[in-house]
């Protein structure tokens, strides 16, 4: 049995025509995304393909709630960007089907569908795939409650698309599967690590990264929580249109570090790095609203999403410090042309997302 949906491309330039498309809309028995028929007496969410926008790395999110012996209540949300929606497809075992139609939607970012499912022998010890996973870079963050009040959880990865339903699982693999779904989202949030780099080309001490990035992770780890809690929302285009400016803000900062000139943002880039933070922030917490998380697993799932974040980042400004010292232990000497290229790439590909972003915004692209 399989919920399907349509489909979204992780490369904002090949936007299509077909962004048009009509929604996902419940229909039986229809042949599986994976080639082939759905086995018999499956019931699919099926729809429209789509091609989308941008590097979509926000995780997805199943929970399968049991509300009578064999009978789960199905909420299922995926990534969307306007009607582009992210081709990511839960299929159940053998044995399982939708005796129930509810609604669907596309709301805060995200296409949510919900269903009642029956299955003859219940979950356990069954395998449920996450089909067209692997074309992706998202993770789906799956959930299941049962009636004795115990509770199972697993992070469905595009290497292994797939979960086996076993026992109910603890508190720790909930904080784990939350951690790391908080480093995928900076190791794969380009923009984010590039104005990262910013910072580290224009400090020069080691002080004063140190609170450059302590700015920067109090900034957005504010909005991060506000956003997440619901205190606050802020459309996700102008969010992105302005992380973008921020990235494009730092290239001509690098090049008058180069020069040997000052401003304000070489002799205070603390302050620069929490202004910008907080904006950031708002970035962040698009991996966790997307998944619409119960108001009980929030507090746990900001936390540990935002340790993750954090052990990215520090992952990252340690292994362009480590390459660094490591060349001039080594007496690397590289030629001028590629001592600038790391300051030119944060300039341009800032000026390049900042057009093509604001673009977007104005319905022009």
């Amino acid at each position: 049995m399989m919920l399907s949906g349509a489909a979204l491309c992780v490369i904002r330039f090949h936007r299509t025509a077909l962004a048009g498309a009509l929604l996902s809309v419940f229909a039986a028995a229809p042949h599986s995304l994976l080639g082939g028929p759905t086995p018999a007496g499956a019931a699919t969410l099926a729809g429209a393909t789509t091609l989308a926008a941008a590097h979509e790395v926000r995780p997805g999110y199943l929970e399968l709630r049991e509300i009578a012996p064999g009978v789960f209540s199905v909420l299922w949300k995926k990534p969307a960007r306007g009607d582009l929606i992210l081709k990511i497809d839960p299929v159940f075992p053998t044995g399982c089907a939708i005796v129930g139609i509810g609604s669907e939607e596309i709301r805060g970012g995200a296409y949510v569908a919900r269903a009642t499912l029956q299955c003859e022998d219940g979950l356990s010890g069954k395998t449920i795939e996450i089909a067209g996973l692997r074309a992706t870079l998202t993770d789906v963050l799956v959930r299941l409650h049962y009636l004795n009040g115990l509770q199972e959880t697993h992070l469905v990865q595009p290497t292994n698309p797939s979960l086996l339903v076993g026992g109910p699982s603890g508190v720790i693999r909930r904080i784990v599967a939350y951690a790391r779904l908080g480093i995928e989202h900076i190791a794969l949030g380009v923009d984010h690590l590039l104005f990262v780099l910013g910072l580290v080309l224009i400090v020069s001490s080691t002080m004063m990264l140190l609170k450059t990035i302590t700015a920067f992770t109090v900034a957005h780890s504010i909005t991060l929580g506000i956003a997440t809690l619901g205190l606050a929302r802020v459309p996700a285009l102008p969010v992105e249109a302005i992380i973008a400016l921020s990235i494009l803000f730092l290239g001509p900062e690098i090049v008058r570090v180069w020069r040997g000139e000052s401003s304000f943002t070489i002799r205070h880039p603390w302050i620069v790095a929490f202004a910008f933070g907080l904006l950031h922030g708002f970035g962040f917490a698009r991996g966790l609203i997307s998944m619409g998380l119960p108001q009980d697993e929030i507090p746990l799932a900001l936390l540990f999403f935002n340790v993750g974040v954090e052990l990215g980042q520090l992952a990252f400004v340690f292994l362009i410090l480590g390459l660094a010292r490591s060349f001039r232990t080594f007496g690397i000497k590289w030629p001028r042309w590629a001592q600038l290229v790391p300051g030119y790439a944060v300039g341009t590909l800032g000026a390049l997302w900042f057009i093509e972003r604001t673009a977007t915004l104005l319905g022009l692209g």
